[in-house]
């Protein structure tokens, strides 16, 4: 990323690699010769399809997507996906949630539209809950495994018995680690964090979900529907779909720590996560009330001790070139979101600015 750029911390829609939007001005008025942005082609037409195949086979092959699993590129973002899971698995059944955090809560709030949900489990948006109270019969258990307003985030999948498939929501983290596909049965997110521009909602499900759609599941949500039309049931938000795919060749040229590809990204995002976490603890400024064990990687939300200097630090951080690092109106306090396009030296910025702005009021 060009040190001429500031460096932008938003949650979402959220920094882009400088790389991607430099080759998209470049072909915003004609794609490869073919006369049309792509903005302007049929969603339907040879060029499009050839820009939607490559990103969906790149995708598959960056997070070792099985064969019996259908990748979908869809519409309506995580908050959409809310409805659209239970209206094709819930079967008018059993969902259980474990709740660690906003967002997780917003998908108990609307499955109850269409299903009997339980909250299995409830943590106090700083950890993940122990203890969880799961239904062997239901249609599902819903997890979401990086909380973004909270910053808490499982690092590892759990292992659920009696065969109940495990939905992920990992809005928030897609992209940045592999998914272990054994313990997963759909997998969703929204792409305006580490893919592309929103718009763009990816849903992984497993073959043998498909086709249990509840009556009222409008077509254009129906997984089934969608999957046998590749995508193209209705028009998908193609320009999106052509970012992202852009980033996916990005994502498997990356190269860090004498790695490439996925494995690169990941050591890359754990090694800025260290340096940032390492900073707050340093300091009696500031803190991060999320149980080590459990911290994002992605969304790292910090409060400082004296909450009347706030203003002053976004004022100064924003003086700085150091952007939308203000917290969820939710939570208050400060957030930093570092995602996959976030360089190491955005984070080092970041850290300096912590042990300027505390050195001069602290």
């Amino acid at each position: 990323m060009s040190l001429s750029r500031p460096f932008n911390f938003s949650a979402g829609p959220a920094t882009l690699p400088e790389p991607v939007l430099r080759q998209v001005a470049a072909e915003m008025l004609d794609w490869q010769g073919s006369g049309m942005s792509v903005m302007e082609m049929s969603h339907r037409g040879r060029e499009f399809i050839s820009i939607c195949e490559r990103a969906e086979a790149d995708l598959r092959e960056l997070l070792a997507v099985p064969n019996h699993f259908r990748i979908l590129f869809m519409q309506g973002g995580g908050l959409g996906e809310n409805a659209i899971v239970p209206l094709n698995l819930s079967r008018g059944g059993k969902v259980d949630v474990v709740v660690t955090g906003s967002w997780s809560r917003k998908s108990a709030t609307e499955a109850r539209r269409y299903a009997d949900v339980q909250i299995a489990a409830e943590g106090d948006g700083r950890s993940i809950p122990r203890d969880w109270a799961l239904r062997s019969d239901a249609a599902y258990l819903h997890l979401c495994t990086n909380e973004t307003i909270d910053g808490v985030e499982f690092h590892e999948l759990p292992r659920v018995a009696n065969g109940v498939p495990v939905v992920v929501d990992c809005s928030s983290h897609l992209l940045s680690r592999p998914i272990d596909w054994e313990r997963v049965g759909l997998a969703f997110g929204g792409a305006q964090k580490n893919i592309g521009p929103a718009g763009l909602t990816l849903v992984f499900v497993r073959d043998d979900l498909l086709g249990h759609a509840l009556d009222i599941c409008p077509s254009a949500f129906n997984y089934a529907t969608v999957a046998a039309a590749q995508s193209m049931y209705n028009t998908p938000p193609t320009f999106a779909i052509y970012v992202a795919g852009l980033v996916f060749q990005w994502v498997k040229a990356f190269e860090y720590a004498g790695q490439r590809g996925l494995a690169a990204i990941e050591q890359h995002n754990i090694d800025k996560a260290a340096l940032l976490y390492s900073a707050l603890d340093a300091s009696g400024f500031y803190e991060n009330r999320v149980e080590p064990a459990c911290r994002s990687r992605m969304n790292v939300p910090f409060f400082l001790r004296d909450e009347s200097l706030n203003d002053a630090f976004l004022a100064a951080a924003k003086a700085a070139g150091l952007l939308q690092l203000k917290g969820h109106k939710s939570v208050g306090g400060m957030r930093a979101s570092i995602y996959n396009a976030m360089p190491l030296e955005g984070v080092r910025t970041l850290v300096d600015f912590l042990k300027d702005f505390e050195a001069r009021h602290g």
